[in-house]
């Protein structure tokens, strides 16, 4: 489901809409879903109803099933469509089963707040984990993440439906599919950025050679040159990467915790293997979050502008840093929630802000999250 916020000011109105996709590592609260008895009736109302918001903010639905099923990753093109890699596939597709995961595209034609059309880019995928619009020319085209692939899409008719496909890159890890490649983002240098779970072991050809990354780290490719770089490593589930207004690049991670990550060329985090010295996060102690934005525009008051939002999918929270500069690095101090809920269901997983300035939060929707503990086929997951 994907539910927006709005804050009213007196000179406009900012949005937030949510989107939520859970991978986890074995805690407590995973250990704590053996026992699950009460599953909630899927009912977007009933859910919001629970929701506890942020003084000056209101929550909305954007959209929700039957229009689109399973977030696990968003991004936003630059004509303000939603688009959304969806997996009812997920956590294994079942011995013999077509995969029929998507890429699905949402408008709000009307501008009223609401998706009132859904498009089905691509169909027939397995697991998509991360989707970047192109962005480069009259008709649609999309980066996507499909299990091991690095797919490039388009639609060359204008019917926003995909007829092209190209294998961009082959060889990335699918051991844990929690940790498969995922979170896209274009970065301020014209390169894709992407991330990289510890469990994952990627051996990718390349023109420029074979690039290897055997654990979690944060890659990024040029589209034009076709050349794959390794630019952090370590993390354990790095689900969440970002850049400020000056190109500084920031990182979550839904394992390990710390809160927001400080990350550069070249930095190291914890479990890179062999590593002197490592980075840790700028907020010790913090639950483990997943998925990063930055609220920026002059839309935003002076209080918020700047605030970084992630998700704490484990306690169903949707969580605000404040950062800022401090010496030759960076402080954060988290601020007050912007949602919080006792909804079991609630999961919260991606973020990010629309170009109506909305800020827009994914909802994976699902009692049981993470696959190591509870059965593939377990009966009480949502899988819609």
């Amino acid at each position: 489901m994907t539910f927006l916020l709005r804050k009213p000011l007196a000179s406009a109105t900012r949005r937030i809409a949510l989107c939520l996709l859970t991978f986890s590592a074995l805690d407590v609260t995973a250990l704590a879903q053996r026992e699950l008895k009460d599953i909630p009736v899927p009912n977007a109302e009933v859910e919001k109803a629970t929701f506890v918001v942020d003084e000056g903010w209101q929550a909305e639905l954007y959209a929700g099933d039957p229009a689109m099923a399973k977030p696990i990753h968003m991004n936003f093109d630059n004509h303000g469509r939603l688009w959304i890699a969806s997996s009812e596939t997920y956590p294994q597709i079942k011995p013999g089963e077509p995969s029929n995961d998507k890429i699905i595209i949402l408008e709000d034609s009307d501008k009223d707040g609401k998706a009132d059309r859904t498009i089905v880019f691509a169909d027939g995928l397995l697991i998509p984990t991360g989707v970047l619009p192109a962005n480069d020319g009259d008709k649609a085209s999309a980066y996507v993440v499909n299990s091991d692939q690095l797919l490039y899409l388009r639609d060359t008719d204008g019917d926003l439906v995909a007829d092209e496909k190209k294998v961009v890159l082959a060889g990335f890890g699918t051991e844990d599919t929690h940790h498969l490649l995922h979170s896209l983002r274009w970065g301020h240098d014209g390169w894709i950025y992407m991330n990289q779970s510890i469990y994952i072991h990627s051996h990718i050809e390349t023109p420029w050679g074979v690039e290897r990354l055997n654990g979690g780290g944060i890659w990024r490719f040029h589209p034009e040159t076709k050349r794959l770089e390794i630019v952090v490593r370590g993390f354990v589930n790095p689900w969440g990467v970002h850049f400020d207004r000056y190109g500084q690049m920031f990182a979550t991670d839904g394992a390990y915790g710390e809160g927001i990550n400080y990350a550069f060329e070249g930095s190291v985090f914890v479990t890179a293997v062999g590593a002197k010295r490592l980075m840790t996060g700028l907020n010790p102690g913090s639950p483990k979050h997943c998925g990063l934005e930055i609220l920026s525009g002059s839309h935003w008051p002076d209080a918020i502008r700047g605030s970084m939002v992630t998700n704490d999918f484990r306690a169903h929270r949707v969580c605000r840093f404040q950062v800022t500069e401090d010496r030759s690095g960076y402080e954060s101090v988290q601020q007050a929630e912007l949602i919080k809920t006792p909804h079991v269901a609630f999961r919260p997983i991606d973020a990010k802000q629309g170009l109506d300035g909305a800020l827009y939060i994914a909802d994976w929707y699902n009692p049981i999250i993470q696959h190591g503990e509870v059965d593939f086929r377990d009966p009480r997951r949502d899988r819609t």
